[in-house]
């Protein structure tokens, strides 16, 4: 596999670094020695030190480099479709009419154009051979073949991470196919808008378009309609956000009972399988860790918004925030941690798997909202273990354990959903032993304060944003 000169020059210039915590981990002297194996720790190091560089490079050469195409080889079936615009208005005016009833007001937003949306149906293949290359025959012919294989209702409506500026679904088939194999059944990974180009709410438009026409399938669709109690939502990271948010909207639709002007009803799916999903968007939770490899930020520090300019960035009016405007960074359908906690209710069970990473502290007191509104979650988490590790480790023993997590629970969801109860584990580095713990006290109390405190953190973006704009306008 070819590396870009962009990571490589980063890779370069940062091998030094790389090679120090390398020789601390070697003489036991570094954090991670006692939690890490060797392939962990260069790894971890490979990438943070690529990343702690991508500010360097243009918004729109970090997005061209992670959303390219790659052949589809092995043991999965992948399937193109694209789902139409919906036939009205009304589809786009319930979204706005969410986004309006669930923020104060006083915020600003995109209002999104109604665009088809493209995604890919992906099944596991039998194959003997892992490099065995696509069928060259149509797509729904593809969709045939898929189905063949498939013996399990589940599907898994996945939207894959990337911070809403990065990746792809060709760059989550692997995992995905993996997802699908383990439950047997099959995933629709969907291909969103991405920011800057097209801020929030584009991307919660283009779920729910998706996921309706999951329910009831337009004319010439590939596939039968699909059951709720048979849909999962899944994703990691800004993924498991979106499948968060398109769970808020549907739950408000719900409450709200209105003329919508769609003649259907919008149910609840069988449940989401989030993986790392990020849910304070304004960083106030966020802290520093000897195990992620993301850069940190906060509040008053994003570095991807300093990236060089470029065509997508800055964006036309300015903002502040590449997926959003700063004033809409403590709404719940930006940000669900800042959702009232009494919107939960109704919600189906929710797995949250993470590491020990930057944004755990944001992910437990989720947890713990959520199980204190009665929705059943299972919790698993990961010592010692970076951002979304059980897809940066799929071949290895914590990956495999990870994933298997993921698939377990929405199997069980779909086919034995009675058999779901709230549960909480913490799993130990290296021994991968178990230990129980209590998901209503994850938050160790932070929970009680934590709207406000995104709160102070959105007006302190948005203050120091004013004041840039100010500075700006008197040069």
């Amino acid at each position: 596999m070819s590396i870009p000169l962009q990571a490589l020059t980063s890779l370069l210039t940062t091998t030094p670094a790389i090679l120090k915590t390398l020789i601390l981990h070697l003489l036991g002297l570094s954090p991670t020695s006692r939690k890490w194996d060797l392939h962990t720790l260069l790894t971890v190091a490979t990438l943070r030190a690529i990343l702690s560089q991508s500010h360097k490079s243009s918004i729109s050469a970090q997005q061209q480099r992670t959303i390219q195409d790659r052949p589809v080889r092995g043991e999965m079936w992948i399937s193109r479709v694209t789902f139409p615009v919906f036939p009205s208005e009304s589809l786009r005016n319930v979204m706005l009419d969410a986004v309006q009833a669930l923020g104060n007001g006083r915020q600003e937003y995109y209002i999104p154009d109604m665009e088809p949306v493209e995604a890919e149906w992906t099944g596991y293949r039998l194959v003997e051979i892992a490099t065995t290359p696509e069928l060259e025959i149509d797509e729904g012919d593809k969709y045939r073949c898929l189905m063949n294989e498939v013996t399990s209702p589940v599907v898994l409506l996945y939207f894959h991470g990337g911070s809403y500026y990065l990746m792809d679904p060709a760059s989550h088939r692997g995992v995905v196919a993996e997802y699908a194999r383990l439950t047997g059944g099959r995933a629709l990974s969907v291909r969103y808008r991405l920011a800057p180009q097209h801020p929030f709410p584009s991307q919660l438009l283009d779920a729910l378009l998706v996921y309706l026409l999951l329910l009831y399938p337009h004319d010439g669709s590939l596939h039968d309609p699909v059951r709720p109690e048979h849909i999962v939502l899944g994703g990691d990271s800004s993924g498991g956000n979106l499948a968060l948010a398109l769970l808020q909207t549907i739950l408000y639709l719900q409450r709200s009972a209105q003329e919508s002007g769609i003649p259907v009803p919008i149910p609840t799916p069988a449940g989401l399988a989030l993986i790392s999903p990020t849910l304070d968007l304004t960083r106030s939770l966020r802290s520093p860790t000897p195990f992620d490899y993301l850069p940190l930020s906060s509040p008053t520090h994003n570095p991807v918004a300093s990236s060089p300019p470029c065509k997508f960035w800055p964006s036309t009016p300015a903002r502040a925030e590449i997926f959003c405007t700063a004033s809409m960074l403590s709404h719940p359908l930006v940000s669900p941690l800042a959702a009232s906690p009494e919107h939960w209710k109704g919600a189906p069970p929710i797995f949250i798997s993470c590491g020990e990473e930057a944004i755990s502290l944001e992910c437990k007191v989720f947890a713990s909202i959520l199980a204190k509104q009665g929705v059943k979650v299972v919790w698993e988490q990961y010592e010692a273990m970076p951002h979304c590790f059980s897809h940066l480790f799929l071949k290895r023993e914590v990956g495999r354990m990870g994933v298997e997590g993921v698939a377990e629970f929405v199997k069980r969801v779909v086919t034995v959903p009675q058999a779901t109860r709230t549960s909480g584990w913490f799993v130990e580095a290296k021994s991968l032993e178990r230990r129980e713990v209590d998901v209503t006290g994850l938050g160790g109390g932070v929970e009680d304060g934590v709207v406000e405190r995104m709160e102070r953190a959105k007006d302190q973006i948005v203050i120091m944003w004013e004041e840039k704009m100010a500075n700006d306008n008197s040069t």
